[in-house]
């Protein structure tokens, strides 16, 4: 009986890949960034304002990082930071984390509630949200493709699951970017293209985070399974999977990280 060998194609190793972290220079990026770096991947540290920071981030990895300033809402920003990169790297980026969020503060007491919510606050949401991983993504394609691997990972929110504080705009624009998560996964799959989403819910301590009060924190790590909430390093281990060959089936999907709140 004739065996049929599906052809595989192999996955490249941490080294081999450019990464792009979007809104890399502080918070929850910067845990990101500094994740891939410990694995050895090159990584491209986008920031809007956070200068300083991304320099600084960038200087302490001198062979391995590159800070570039793009708005990822202007998508001939995007476009000139992806050529930019392939041109200090001389290799394309394959490996793009949408990361960066629109001015938010994660403070239930201080939000829109369902009387006061305005269009411009989603509107101002979705820009970032849905817009910026658009830009990035199409950005990516052409080198994606030279390079016959890609892996794009966005952030998401276990509020999708679990709303217990109505950030209406911003959980409409990640479960927007959820829908495109997946239907992108269909559309580059043949190109060997994985599109997944890892969805944290509240991190100890990001700079969104910043402005939650005590009690919540309390309250959160008192409902998890982990008795504790999740830190941003753990978080951005999570995120390392889906960069890596181990995940190289695995497209399509959203990977709740919160210590167990939300079974997903």
């Amino acid at each position: 009986m004739q065996q049929h060998h599906i052809h595989t194609p192999s996955a490249p190793t941490f080294d081999q890949q450019v990464v792009l972290v979007t809104g890399g220079a502080r918070g929850l990026g910067e845990h990101l960034v500094r994740a891939f770096l410990r694995e050895g991947a090159k990584v491209v540290i986008n920031y809007l304002k956070s200068a300083q920071a991304a320099e600084q981030l960038a200087n302490d990895y001198p062979n391995q990082a590159l800070a570039l300033q793009a708005d990822v809402t202007d998508a001939d920003a995007v476009g000139a930071l992806f050529a930019k990169a392939h041109a200090h790297f001389g290799q394309p980026i394959t490996t793009v984390i949408n990361n960066a969020l629109p001015a938010f503060s994660f403070n239930g007491d201080a939000r829109e509630n369902a009387e006061q919510l305005s269009w411009n606050n989603v509107h101002q949401q979705f820009e970032g949200i849905v817009k910026g991983a658009l830009n990035t993504t199409q950005a990516a394609l052409s080198g994606m493709r030279e390079a016959g691997f890609g892996r794009i990972v966005n952030v998401g929110t276990n509020l999708f699951q679990n709303p217990v504080v109505p950030y209406h705009d911003y959980t409409a624009a990640k479960a927007a970017l959820l829908s495109l998560t997946r239907t992108l996964s269909q559309d580059l799959g043949p190109d060997q293209i994985t599109v997944n989403m890892v969805s944290g819910g509240l991190l100890r301590t990001t700079d969104a985070s910043a402005a939650t009060p005590e009690a919540v924190f309390d309250y959160i790590a008192a409902n998890t399974p982990l008795r504790r909430v999740t830190t941003p390093a753990e978080f951005a281990d999570a995120i390392l999977f889906f960069a890596s060959p181990w995940s190289r089936s695995v497209t399509g999907q959203n990977l709740v990280v919160d210590g167990g709140l939300v079974k997903n």
